[in-house]
This record gives C-alpha cells, sequence and structure tokens, in this order.
C-alpha cells in the first residue's frame, strides 16, 4: 500500500492498495504540494478515529 501524489487542477493524493485499487482519494486539489503532504500525514494519523454511522 502506498500514496501516490499527482497534479490535475492542483495537488492531490491517492491511498493505493497492493492490488493496485485505489482505496482512498484527496476530497479537494490543493495549490501547495506541502499542503498536500500535510493532508497525507493527516489522512496517516486518522488511524485511531472512531467509526461512526450516519
Amino acid at each position: 500500500m502506498y500514496y501516490e501524489k499527482y497534479r490535475t487542477d492542483g495537488w492531490r493524493w491517492r491511498l493505493v492498495a497492493s492490488n493496485c485499487r485505489i482505496i482512498s482519494m484527496s476530497s479537494e486539489a490543493y495549490v501547495a504540494e506541502g499542503d498536500c503532504d500535510r493532508s497525507i500525514e493527516i489522512n496517516k494519523g486518522s488511524s485511531a478515529a472512531p467509526v461512526r454511522r450516519a
């Protein structure tokens, strides 16, 4: 599993599983690459977040 950064209308990221399927992606484009990097770090750190039913 790995994070992949790419550019479209700005910087975006996606989390790719070992079977090459996209399992998560950024919901917005970032002007600065550093902001995209920060979003990846926030996503990495959210593994302990509880799951709530909507």
